[in-house]
C-alpha cells in the first residue's frame, strides 16, 4: 500500500531522481513511455507542479515508488475531442505523467495513483477526469479501461518528447 501525498517544496531533487531513475528502468522495454531525462517531464514542469501543489508521490516507506501530477491542463488537441462531459476550464482534472518503478510494478500502485486521481479531482469540485496515453501502451490503455475510463478519441499530439504521435484520449466520468 502506498501513501500517496503532494510533493512538498524540497523535494524537487528527489521527485527528479523518481523520473530519471524509472526513465532508466524502463530502458528497452517494450512499453517504454518515450519519456526523456529534462525533457518530459521537464524540470519546469516538475517544479511547478510541486510549486502549485499537483504533483503526487507514491511513497512506501522513504523510497518514492510512484508519482503522477493532476492539473486542468490537457494538450494542444483536448479542446476539439469529443469528451462525453460538459466541462469548462476548470471543471476537469487531467493526468499526467503518472509513473511506477518497474521494481514494484504488479503491486497495485498504478491503480491506487488512479483512485486517488479520482478522490483529488472530486474534492476540487471537477465534472471529469481526462489524460492522454500514448497509442501502442498496453498496460497504461488496460489500467485505464479497467479503471473505468472511456475512449474517447485518437489524436495526434505534440509533446516535445515524442513529437507529433498518436495518442489515445480517455475520460471518467465524476
Amino acid at each position: 500500500m502506498l501513501d500517496i501525498r503532494a510533493a512538498r517544496a524540497g523535494e524537487f531533487a528527489a521527485v527528479r531522481g523518481f523520473y530519471h531513475e524509472l526513465i532508466d528502468m524502463m530502458e528497452g522495454s517494450e512499453f517504454h513511455p518515450r519519456w526523456e531525462k529534462c525533457v518530459y517531464p521537464s524540470d519546469d514542469f516538475l517544479r511547478s507542479s510541486i510549486e502549485r501543489g499537483e504533483l503526487y508521490i507514491g511513497l512506501t516507506g522513504e523510497e518514492t515508488a510512484a508519482a503522477m501530477v493532476i492539473n486542468g491542463e490537457g494538450a494542444d488537441g483536448y479542446d476539439g475531442a469529443p469528451w462525453s462531459v460538459r466541462a469548462a476550464d476548470g471543471e476537469f482534472s487531467v493526468i499526467h505523467a503518472l509513473g511506477v518503478l518497474p521494481s514494484h510494478h504488479g503491486r497495485g500502485f498504478a491503480r491506487e495513483l488512479v483512485a486517488a486521481a479520482k478522490e483529488i479531482a472530486r474534492s476540487r469540485g471537477h465534472r471529469a477526469l481526462r489524460l492522454d496515453v500514448l497509442n501502442g501502451n498496453i498496460p497504461a490503455v488496460r489500467l485505464y479501461e479497467s479503471e473505468g475510463f472511456r475512449f474517447v478519441s485518437r489524436v495526434k499530439l505534440f509533446y516535445e518528447d515524442t513529437g507529433l504521435t498518436d495518442f489515445l484520449l480517455y475520460e471518467y466520468a465524476l
